[in-house]
Order: structure tokens, then C-alpha cells, then sequence
């Protein structure tokens, strides 16, 4: 059970948070925390990373909710347990443990890759819906410190990275394990050990069949008040600019908890001078007081407020799998094209390996958007929008969960963003024969109609140099160089 030290432990750290918010700017009302926004530093550095790697990553079996299907008879993941490691009650999710040893964890090789790869802001998981800590707490021993690894994950990768100049933030999906591996009390697992059950599976013995967001069973308050520690702790000890939540936080029995934390954390980001954010889905948070997230998706059109988006190197998992497939850098860096054109961020999914590497498959692909973000980055880092978002054919899904397809594109889908004194057209597939058009830029003879109507300095192409060119009432004609390139080419054009 939870041992009487965690409990005064928790009481110690709430308390605190009571007094920080009793004396802050921020109080636990919508009203206190509406006006926020995603921080500039964010909006200017447009390119973050995600990273899933747990216990989870061990079974390395069709994905990230392992530990929640491989207690549910009838799934693949229950058969394929059974068959490779044995009966539930002998071998369970948490004699994953031992085996995540993480021997080739090297954050400093992390923070380097990610560097390379044009990354501004980092996003680790630092606990997910399994109930694992991946970093050192003094809220529960089922932590990367005191288990498996025996590392501060978190804190060593959160060092690397402030050295390579990557902002920290960190992801917690803490709440969900209320309901996550409740199926197993349905038969002989060791789910129903109550020598484990009371730290780590302890969510897990009460019945929570049911977790849609306005139903019984609520989690019941000792829960949630460990809930709201445990992030509380994160952010005294790790200070991260970003807090990112999955969905769950919905739910009508976590929203006085939520602002409870929500003031917490922005009252400490006064204190230390920080511009921080946090991430949510859905309707988790009222609009205007944190940043707008779509999972595995975007917008159609132009927002007139900042977002993200976030999605994974992987097609078909968050973390590392043995039968992961992956999307081409050229598809990824066409999405982040889009995505920043609408006025969005980009944070992009690694699932490490369970030994601590990063798979040559992912790091290929990381490595190839940095060589375009080297050439390109004029036209994505500390931009803003233009009137419109592009122009062109291509058939936009918008939502979640709807990057199962890459988008296709042809050489007139053209993205718009804007710096200075300079507009950058991104032609998403760039025409073979060299010729583009840009139409968005035709003459007009009215000067009343809301079209571009200012001087041209000069047009070049990122990478190439300067080209000629001529406009006309059907567009600016670009006569660039006559090369077959699957990623996008930027079009820089100087105006007065």
C-alpha cells in the first residue's frame, strides 16, 4: 500500500502549492488564467521532439498501451504474453522492470542527434498511462531511479539538453492510470497482488470499467490529490517549459485539480522569469488559457491563434516496436511546411529502443530534416503568417488521427510564411522542369481588392541562389533550377 512517508510527502507538497497560489498572480479560476498563449520562444522555434520510452518499450509489441491490452483476454497483446512470457499471475507488466536496463541511455547522445536535426524544444514522457515513473521522486519507488535503469532519466536528459540550447518541457499521462490495467482484477493476474497493487497497480483495484469522460466511477480524491503532487513535483524539480497532458484530463472530476495545477505552474514561472505553457487536447483546458494540441493531426485552413501538432516518426506507435513503420523525412517536412504556414508548431515523435538507443531508421530521418532545415530554416524558424496559408490541389484532412496517409501534393500545393521584409513560398513538390508559379502574387489593375500589390526586390531559391523571373495578372513566374527533389523547395521573395 502507499507507505505513510509518500502520504506526508504528498500532503508536504500540496500545501505548498496552496500557499504559492494563495500569494500569486494566478489563482484556480478560468478567469485568473485565461490570456496565455504559446510562449514566443515556442512560436519562434516551431520544431519540437516527443519522446516515448518506458517499461512499455520492452515487450516492444504493437505499441505504447501495452500494459492496459496485455490484461485484457481476447486481445493480441493478452495471446502473445501468454505465449512468450507466460501466465499473468507469474509474469506480469511490472517484471518488465528489471529487463529496462537502458544500458545504451545516453542523453548526450540524444541532445546531439536532436541538435542536428533542428530541434528547439524537447517533450520526454515522463510518466505515462503504465503508472512508471522516468525520473527520480520521492512520491512512489517505481521509478527509473530507484528501478530498471536506476538513472534520473529526465533529469540527466533535461542537462543535455539545456547544453545544446534545447528548451526542456515534459509529458505526463498520469491520470489515465486510474483506469489503465483494471481488467486485470477480471482473472489470476498480478494485478491482484496486494504487495504490488498498493504503489504501482493500486488505481487498478477499484473498478474502473469505464472511462469515458462523464461517467461513473470518478478516481476518488486520494487519487487525485497524488495526481496533482506528483506534478507539482515535476515542476520544482525540473522546471520545464512545457507541460504537455493527454486527454483524460477531461474528465469532470479532474478540473479542480487541473487549475489547482495550472495556477501552481504558472505562478512558478513568474517566479523564475520563464515563459512556459501547457498542452492540451480537446476542450481539456477553457480556450485561451494553454496551447491547443491535435494528436496525429492538424487544421485545414489558417488559425488566428497558435497550436500544435503532434505526431510520431512512426505510422503505427509511439514508442519503439519490433514491426514499426515509418514516414519519409521528405512527408515529415512537408507537414511541418503546413502546419507552420497555419500558424502552428510541430513536436514529432521518437520511440527509443528499450536498451536506450535511438533506431538508425528514426535517426536517419531526424538527421535528413535537419540537412533541409540547415538549407530551409529561413523559411520555418521565428516566422509568422502571411494573409493566407498557401495555395494549390491538395485535399487537407483536418482532426486528430489523421495522419494515417501522407497528403499528396503537387508542384502548385505552395506554403506561406513571412519574416521581415521577406515572404517565403515553400512549392511542396517542386516541378521538375524548374517553372513555378505562385498565383497568390498575379497583378491586378483594382487596387481596392486585398491582393499583393507590393514592389519585388528580388526572388532566390534557399539554397540556390538568385533566379529570374515575371509577373503577370496569373501569378509570379519562377524560373528555378530544372531538378528532380522530393522535398520541398523555398522560394524567398524581398519585398518593399
Amino acid at each position: 500500500m502507499v507507505t505513510e512517508d509518500i502520504k506526508k510527502k504528498t500532503e508536504e507538497i500540496l500545501s505548498e502549492m496552496e500557499a504559492v497560489n494563495g500569494k500569486g498572480l494566478y489563482k484556480d479560476n478560468w478567469d485568473s488564467l485565461y490570456g496565455r498563449e504559446m510562449p514566443s520562444w515556442m512560436y519562434k522555434g516551431k520544431f519540437g521532439i516527443f519522446i516515448h520510452w518506458g517499461v512499455y518499450s520492452v515487450p516492444s509489441f504493437n505499441n505504447e498501451w501495452y500494459s492496459r491490452h496485455m490484461y485484457m483476454e481476447g486481445s493480441p497483446e493478452f495471446d502473445h504474453h501468454v505465449k512468450t512470457y507466460g501466465a499473468h499471475k507469474d509474469f506480469g507488466y511490472k517484471d518488465f522492470i528489471p529487463l529496462f536496463t537502458a544500458e545504451n541511455f545516453d542523453p548526450e547522445s540524444w541532445a546531439k542527434l536532436f541538435a542536428d536535426a533542428g530541434v528547439k524544444y524537447c517533450v520526454p514522457v515522463a510518466e505515462h498511462h503504465d503508472g512508471f515513473q522516468m525520473y527520480k521522486s520521492e512520491l512512489s519507488r517505481w521509478n527509473s531511479f530507484e528501478m530498471g535503469p536506476k538513472r534520473d532519466v529526465l533529469g540527466e536528459l533535461s542537462s543535455a539538453l539545456n547544453k545544446e540550447g534545447i528548451s526542456n518541457g515534459l509529458s505526463t499521462h498520469r491520470v489515465e492510470h486510474w483506469f489503465f490495467m483494471s481488467h486485470g482484477r477480471k482473472f489470476d493476474s498480478d494485478v491482484k497482488d496486494p504487495m504490488t497493487c498498493g504503489d504501482f497497480y493500486w488505481p487498478a483495484m477499484q473498478e474502473a470499467e469505464h472511462h469515458d469522460l462523464e461517467s461513473e466511477p470518478v478516481p476518488t480524491d486520494e487519487y487525485l490529490r497524488d495526481w496533482l503532487a506528483r506534478c507539482c513535483e515535476l515542476v520544482d524539480k525540473y522546471r520545464p517549459k512545457v507541460v504537455y497532458f493527454d486527454w483524460w484530463i477531461q474528465h469532470f472530476s479532474v478540473k479542480p485539480y487541473l487549475r489547482k495545477f495550472a495556477a501552481y505552474y504558472y505562478n512558478r514561472a513568474e517566479e523564475w522569469g520563464e515563459e512556459v505553457t501547457i498542452c492540451y487536447k480537446h476542450d481539456g483546458f477553457v480556450f485561451g488559457t494553454a496551447t491547443v494540441d491535435i494528436e496525429r493531426g492538424k487544421f485545414a485552413n489558417i488559425q488566428p491563434f497558435r497550436w500544435q501538432t503532434d505526431t510520431s516518426i512512426a505510422r503505427n506507435s509511439w514508442c519503439w516496436t519490433e514491426n514499426n513503420t515509418f514516414k519519409s523525412a521528405d512527408s515529415l517536412v512537408r507537414e511541418l511546411v503546413d502546419v507552420v504556414s497555419k500558424n502552428g508548431v510541430m513536436l514529432l515523435n521518437v520511440g527509443p529502443k528499450p536498451d536506450g538507443s535511438i533506431s538508425e531508421e528514426e535517426s536517419a530521418i531526424l538527421l535528413e530534416i535537419g540537412e533541409w532545415l540547415k538549407v530551409n530554416g529561413d523559411a520555418i524558424y521565428e516566422t509568422g503568417i502571411w494573409r493566407s496559408f498557401g495555395e494549390g490541389t491538395a485535399i487537407i484532412k483536418e482532426g486528430q488521427f489523421t495522419d494515417g496517409e501522407d497528403t499528396v501534393y503537387s508542384c502548385k500545393d505552395i506554403r506561406f510564411t513571412t519574416k521581415g521584409g521577406s515572404l517565403y513560398a515553400s512549392i511542396l513538390k517542386w516541378p521538375e522542369d524548374g517553372k513555378a508559379t505562385i498565383k497568390s502574387l498575379a497583378k491586378s489593375d483594382n487596387p481596392n481588392l486585398p491582393v499583393f500589390q507590393g514592389l519585388i526586390k528580388d526572388v532566390s531559391i534557399l539554397g540556390h541562389g538568385e533566379v529570374s523571373w515575371h509577373r503577370d495578372e496569373h501569378g509570379l513566374h519562377v524560373n528555378g533550377p530544372a531538378i528532380k527533389q522530393t522535398m520541398p523547395m523555398v522560394i524567398k521573395i524581398r519585398v518593399d
